[in-house]
């Protein structure tokens, strides 16, 4: 008795992007296949449910065995086993890499360490994200951060560099990276409603205007070790924070810089009489979320500090986001019109970022 077999020979990796997805997503083989089987792909393919099973497993086989070259991106391009095409290199890496937001902001800021790692469980459980998938997503975060937290130069370009991340997610991963390093706190209950890309924008303006790599110069100071340039806030910029104090602790200064912005925008502002009565307030507010950033926990509590100080009190007073822009804009530029300020430099570098960061924050 003869058998005939028909028999398929080629050398490209075959990749499946709704098996990958469901990989990804931490379903297992069995629940893999309910999931295909439901999708109609059996009707579709005219395939049988133990074809289905055996292409689903051998995919699996496949992503496990790609997984320890996913975790050194460049090993993928450069090995010889996989024949994938570099289109679908990207593609692997990308969603590899890519995260659920319900996920990144429960662990935004906190410590990449085996603390964390032990309440997965619990994000698991809130967010919908199988554990599986939280963990492959909490690994990638602390993966990129040992890689990358005391390297010199651009934060992204690193990360771009060693892990082939496109432009966006990179920026993102740079924001978690530099969110963990500084423990930023965003899990408190009244910055809930700020979601990642909230953050992130943030991030990014700190980055680019408040690190050591802001300076555009590493540290002089022979015995150093401070290599991370776009990981580390400037420390010496923040002790110099210090000096915008007088801003609100000389009552002249605080005078004029109020009476400056009130006559801008008289007739421009729907809330200028709150802005009016409340402008001290908001002023000392903003002066001193800066001159207590020397100290570590008053930089974790940083978003906090600018919800309590500025979002809520404008809130509460129903400033529409236009009027905030605009107050912000002349609060910023009037300090230039005080004589006896001589600490403008500083006061632009402090409130070009801060600016940013509320405008983002606030949401009238």
């Amino acid at each position: 008795m003869t058998s005939e077999l028909d028999i398929f020979v080629g050398n490209t990796t075959l990749i499946d992007e709704d098996v990958y997805r469901l990989w990804l997503d931490g379903y297992s083989v069995s629940d893999a296949v309910a999931l295909r089987v439901r999708s109609g792909i059996l009707e579709q393919t005219g395939a049988t449910a133990a074809v289905l099973q055996s292409d689903t497993m051998d995919h699996y086989r496949t992503f496990h065995m790609l997984e320890r070259l996913l975790h050194a991106p460049p090993k993928l391009l450069h090995q010889l086993i996989f024949q994938i095409p570099p289109s679908r290199q990207a593609l692997l890496i990308e969603r590899y890499y890519a995260f659920d937001e319900a996920f990144v902001r429960e662990v935004l800021g906190k410590k990449l360490s085996k603390g964390t790692k032990k309440d997965l469980d619990d994000i698991s459980t809130k967010t919908g994200i199988t554990l599986k998938s939280c963990r492959r997503q909490f690994d990638n975060f602390k993966r990129v951060f040992k890689v990358v937290e005391e390297m010199r130069g651009s934060l992204v370009d690193n990360i771009q560099q060693h892990f082939l991340l496109s432009d966006r997610l990179a920026r993102d991963y740079a924001a978690i990276v530099f969110f963990a390093n500084n423990r930023f706190e965003t899990g408190k209950k009244k910055l809930q409603y700020l979601s990642f890309g909230d953050f992130a924008y943030c991030a990014e303006l700190m980055i680019q205007n408040w690190t050591l790599g802001a300076v555009g110069e590493a540290p002089t100071h022979p015995d150093s070790q401070v290599d991370d340039m776009d990981v580390d806030l400037d420390k010496e910029f923040l002790q110099d924070l210090k000096e915008l104090k007088m801003l609100v602790a000389d009552k002249d200064l605080l005078d004029l810089h109020k009476s400056l912005v009130c006559t801008a925008l008289r007739g421009k502002l729907g809330v200028f009489s709150e802005m009016e009565a409340n402008f001290k307030n908001l002023s000392r507010g903003l002066v001193n979320v800066a001159a207590k950033l020397t100290h570590n926990k008053d930089v974790r509590d940083l978003f906090v500090d600018l919800v309590e100080k500025f979002v809520e009190p404008c809130r509460s007073d129903h400033w529409p986001l236009s009027d905030v822009r605009l107050f912000l804009n002349q609060y910023s530029a009037s300090v230039h019109s005080l004589d006896g300020f001589r600490h403008q430099a500083l006061w632009d570098r402090y409130m070009g970022t801060l600016r940013g960061c509320l405008l983002r924050l606030y949401h009238d």
